[in-house]
């Protein structure tokens, strides 16, 4: 199981990167937009953190996206994760770019058929959005499985990432049914560490400890 960070706060990267705990951050033009920056600025501090694996969106036609996702592949070299959608042109830069052993991350998938093309191109990762998947009422975690059993029988190497991660719930579930990495905002990886019980038990221990001291 792997988490990867959706963001491009380089700030919490940073900080969270410093744990240990987590092991990819993908970014998309929103995200890099709210962080006001340019975009290659935001990745090389991205990678001059330590992080090994970051997801870099491309957009435009077949020939932008694959100039582009060359380009940034030749700048920041085997960190680099060409992020595309799964659409014609997208698999098709898909197709060139894993074809030349770079890493792809075919991303707005919705449905276990679009996963099938995005392996058939050489995708190191298709990511799932389950939680848009839950708002247009379908059963995001199904297609998650499905995908995943499919890889399986057919000993397909490709990786599932959930994406679209809004509850520790929808996390858990994705790696039961069978995703490698799930990547989430940083509220939702803060949440993993909470439950009530363990503030409880804490909080019984310090009163127990301090009671020790006190005698």
């Amino acid at each position: 199981m792997k988490i990867f960070l959706d963001t491009a706060d380089t700030e919490i990267i940073n900080e969270y990167f410093k744990t240990g705990l987590v092991d990819g951050v993908t970014t998309n033009p929103t995200l890099i937009m709210k962080s006001g920056r340019n975009p290659e600025d935001v990745y090389q501090e991205i990678k001059d953190i330590g992080v090994k694996d970051i997801s870099m969106e491309v957009v435009g036609d077949e020939g932008e996206m694959y100039r582009e996702g060359k380009r940034l592949y030749e700048k920041f070299g085997d960190v680099c994760t060409v992020k595309v959608p799964c659409t014609r042109e997208g698999l098709a830069v898909c197709k060139s770019l894993s074809d030349q052993n770079i890493k792809v991350n075919v991303t707005l998938i919705f449905c276990a058929s679009q996963a099938v093309l995005a392996a058939k191109a050489g995708a190191t990762y298709v990511s799932p959005f389950v939680g848009r998947l839950d708002d247009q009422s379908v059963a995001g975690l199904e297609v998650v499985r499905s995908i995943s059993e499919l890889y399986r029988i057919h000993g397909v190497r490709t990786q599932v990432l959930s994406a679209s991660i809004r509850s520790v719930q929808r996390a858990i579930r994705s790696w039961y049914n069978g995703a490698e990495i799930c990547t989430m905002p940083p509220k939702v990886f803060d949440q993993m560490y909470d439950h009530i019980l363990t503030d409880k038990g804490l909080e019984i221990f310090d009163q127990d400890w301090a009671s020790v001291k006190s005698d």
